[in-house]
């Protein structure tokens, strides 16, 4: 039984090494010509009941702890006069939390995992194509053929694989622009004091202007604005970027000032909360090609637990492969339903007029209910 993976990322990688370790040969097949052909983004947050249950399912928990940075956990939340609205620091040194961990160290985490014949990279499929006897043909940029008989999609946003499934349509949801200031604790002190060891939000109306620290010294900045009629393009300098910060705190808005190079800005995208397909034998999605969510912290937890439930699934039933792909199919819909619906109204609420008073709600825990009297 052939199977192949399209898309290397962490959800793809966290299949692969647990198909591995029930000894199920998967390829992995990778657009990006190799593991440093460009950088990974930010950090993530790995949340105990689905990435971390992935990565124990993987055999990588020990080391997962020993590059994760539980400091990363602190949050700091800003209106835009500087005004502290919400902080969150972790105890120090644990891990029961939801640690930060660099997208890339986590990616060569899964990497060095598996053998290394397992990632073919340089391949960005163009075609996928039912074969007369079964299994699918999968065309590659240049010409590259192969088959395969089980298909499992973890191309991200723009899946070359979802159109077996479905056609839904992808929405708008924000824009997204990002900046990289390098070697932060050395060259601007001031913003490394001001962003800590984890993650600053400042927020405004309609916009949020956010720092992550990341593991090798560097802060992530990043900026999200409502999606609207305006070309994406307008956002590559930084002029017109602070032209709508007038009025912020000096402080806040040299996070943007300080970024090496140009901005980089791009769509947010996502699915119609509920998606589903009527199931194809021998082939299925996970991560972002599965559900495509607004980007508040879920999407690689949940990438990486489709991948441990899919691959548990399929090493439980290998004379049945695609009933296990079925079985996954509906436990994940079931899943990722109230988990989509609850990132479309936390992306809501970032950008609206209101989202200071409603972020600080947010995360200010509810006080108990008193006992009722005898």
């Amino acid at each position: 039984m052939r199977t192949a993976i399209v898309g290397g990322g962490l959800g793809g990688l966290t299949l692969a090494r647990i198909l591995h370790r029930h000894g199920i040969d998967a390829t992995v097949y990778e657009r990006e010509a190799d593991r440093s052909a460009r950088p990974q983004g930010g950090s993530l947050d790995l949340h105990p009941e689905s990435g971390q249950r992935a990565l124990a399912d993987a055999g990588l928990a020990g080391r997962f702890r020993s590059a994760a940075r539980p400091e990363g956990e602190e949050h700091r939340i800003l209106d835009p006069m500087g005004r502290t609205l919400v902080h969150h620091e972790p105890r120090p040194g644990s891990f029961s939390g939801r640690p930060e961990i660099d997208r890339s160290a986590l990616r060569d985490l899964l990497l060095d995992s598996l053998p290394a014949d397992t990632v073919v990279w340089g391949r960005r499929l163009v075609a996928a194509a039912p074969r007369p006897g079964g299994g699918w043909e999968l065309t590659f940029h240049g010409g590259h053929r192969t088959g395969c008989d089980i298909l499992i999609g973890a191309d991200g946003a723009r899946s070359v694989v979802r159109p077996l499934l479905t056609d839904v349509p992808l929405h708008s949801v924000a824009t997204l622009v990002e900046l990289t200031v390098e070697d932060v604790d050395r060259r601007r002190p001031d913003l490394a004091e001001l962003v800590g060891p984890g993650n600053l939000w400042c927020v405004g109306v309609n916009r949020i202007l956010a720092a992550q620290r990341l593991g090798d010294g560097s802060l992530r900045v990043g900026i999200s604005l409502p999606a609207d009629d305006r070309p994406v393009d307008s956002y590559r300098s930084k002029r017109a970027l602070l032209d709508g910060f007038d009025g912020w705190d000096p402080r806040l808005t040299a996070l943007v000032e300080a970024g090496d190079g140009a901005p980089v800005p791009r769509p947010i995208e996502a699915m119609p909360t509920g998606t589903r397909w009527t199931g194809r034998p021998g082939v299925t999605l996970i991560g972002d090609a599965a559900h495509l969510m607004p980007p508040v912290g879920e999407g690689a937890n949940q990438a990486m637990l489709d991948a441990a439930e899919l691959a548990g699934r399929l090493a439980a039933a290998p004379a049945d492969p695609h009933s296990a792909i079925r079985t996954y199919e509906e436990e994940m819909f079931a899943r990722t339903r109230p988990i989509a619906d609850m990132s479309a109204r936390v992306q809501a609420m970032m950008l609206s007029p209101t989202a200071a008073a409603d972020i600080v709600r947010f995360f200010t825990p509810r006080p108990a209910e008193p006992a009722p009297a005898d």
